[in-house]
Order: C-alpha cells, then sequence, then structure tokens
C-alpha cells in the first residue's frame, strides 16, 4: 500500500525554484547536468526544461540498493560520455541518505578536474548518513522511511509515479 508524502503540485513548485536558484548561481557559464541513473530521470527532466543557463546532459549508472536495502557496495555501472575537466558539473541524484554512493561519485569526479561541482538531490534523508555529503540544492527532507515514485523505484517498480509515496 502507498501513501502520499509529497504531492505531484508540491514537486512541481519546488522543481521551478531549484531551476531558479541554480539558473542564478550559473548565469552566463554552461553547466554539465550529471544525472545519476536510474532514479533521477524523472527529475533531471523537469529540471533541465526550467534552467536558463546553457546545459549539456551526461549520465552515470551507479549501483547500491537491491530491493529496500543498501549492499554498502557503491559499483559504477556506466561512467560519463564526457569530458568533464574545466566544466562546471551539477549532479542530479534522486535521493541522498547514507551519503557513501555521492561520496565515490565525488571523488573520482574531482579526480577529472572539473572547474566545480555541485549537487542537487529531489530528496535528501539526513538520518541515514554515514558519510557527510555537501548537498546544494535539495528539494525536500524525508524521514527515514523508504519512498518511491517520480523516478525513485523498489526492484523497478512505481517509477511512473507523478508523486512521492511511502511504502507501509
Amino acid at each position: 500500500m502507498l501513501k502520499e508524502l509529497i504531492s505531484s503540485r508540491k514537486i512541481k513548485n519546488r522543481v521551478a525554484e531549484l531551476g531558479r536558484e541554480i539558473s542564478t548561481a550559473y548565469a552566463g557559464k554552461e553547466i554539465v547536468m550529471v544525472v545519476l541513473l536510474r532514479g533521477s530521470f524523472v527529475f533531471a527532466a523537469d529540471l533541465i526544461r526550467v534552467l536558463e543557463p546553457e546545459t549539456v546532459v551526461d549520465f552515470m549508472v551507479v549501483s547500491s540498493y537491491q530491493g529496500e536495502n543498501t549492499s554498502g557496495e557503491v559499483r559504477i555501472l556506466k561512467d560519463l560520455a564526457d569530458n568533464i575537466h574545466g566544466r562546471h558539473i551539477l549532479i542530479v541524484e534522486d535521493i541522498v541518505d547514507t551519503g557513501l554512493t555521492l561520496n565515490k561519485i565525488l571523488t573520482l569526479l574531482q579526480s577529472r578536474s572539473p572547474q566545480s561541482i555541485a549537487i542537487c538531490s529531489m530528496l535528501n534523508k539526513p538520518s541515514r548518513r554515514i558519510q557527510p555529503v555537501d548537498l546544494q540544492y535539495v528539494g525536500f527532507e524525508v524521514e527515514d522511511q523508504f519512498v518511491v515514485g517520480y523516478g525513485l523505484d523498489m526492484d523497478q517498480k512505481y517509477r511512473q509515479l507523478p508523486y512521492i509515496g511511502e511504502l507501509v
């Protein structure tokens, strides 16, 4: 059973706000949006449509979850196709909980000498943090609950929901 936590209207409004914040911060600069697949694709698609700066998109596929549980091991299944040296990177993530995945990605991307890196996450779950992560842009904070919808899944299900819900 699903319980709606964040409505599609709230999501749309917050994505527009994030777009304005990011557009102001990157005025006159080109952004390389690094979308962490699969969960972030819906958020990234909505976000890019409200960004004003020139934005190019690249994708990474990382995995650390099986069902509702994190494996603790972060695996990069698909790396970036483009060179990011000297560029402004905006990592787009669906949810940040332990911080393990983002710390591994940050270490990897920083080794490629971008001009800057910022993180934009639709959801932040600080109660689960194991490693600190500096999030510049956050849609919503959530409690320690398993959420689905708006791109987030459980075993590849529920991604199509227009809202974010909790499995109860």
